[in-house]
């Protein structure tokens, strides 16, 4: 089972010098944080301002090759988590066919936000994420230890 996610913001971690993805659920009932990088927030970042860059990004560019070839984006999906390791697959809809590309969750979501397709998770990533040790870790957070977040 699948269950559709939204992108709430994007933060801070000065503890791992990291960026967080915030996903949560439609209800607000489930959260799912995802460690990336600098420049993938800044791609993320840019999507969900609607920034456009002067040169496009690798999202963008890799969006404006999908509507050149007619192709569509259907969905991004987090289907898995291995050693704190999250891995997703982008759905793209092209011809008559549906093809499922492995990809890193964080490049998922920034050429989702770019396609507005829909960002889901399993719900079996969603088990494996709330671990003691992550519930224990957001609940010792405070608001100062994040920059600037999206409600």
């Amino acid at each position: 089972m699948i269950t559709q996610m939204n992108v709430r913001g994007l933060l801070f971690d000065p503890y791992n010098n990291a960026y967080i993805v915030i996903l949560r659920d439609e209800q607000n009932s489930d959260m799912l944080p995802i460690w990336v990088g600098k420049s993938e927030a800044s791609a993320i970042s840019f999507a969900l301002e609607s920034i456009a860059p002067p040169r496009p990004m690798t999202h963008d560019l890799m969006k404006a090759i999908l509507d050149n070839i007619d192709a569509k984006v259907l969905s991004a999906v987090v289907t898995d988590l291995k050693d704190n390791t999250y891995f997703a697959k982008i759905h793209l809809w092209y011809g008559d066919s549906e093809y499922s590309i492995d990809s890193r969750p964080s490049d998922a979501i920034a050429l989702a936000l770019r396609a507005e397709a829909p960002i889901f998770t399993t719900e079996e990533v969603l088990r494996k994420q709330n671990s003691e040790e992550l519930e224990r870790w957001l609940e010792n957070l405070k608001p100062e230890d994040f920059g600037k977040s999206e409600t």
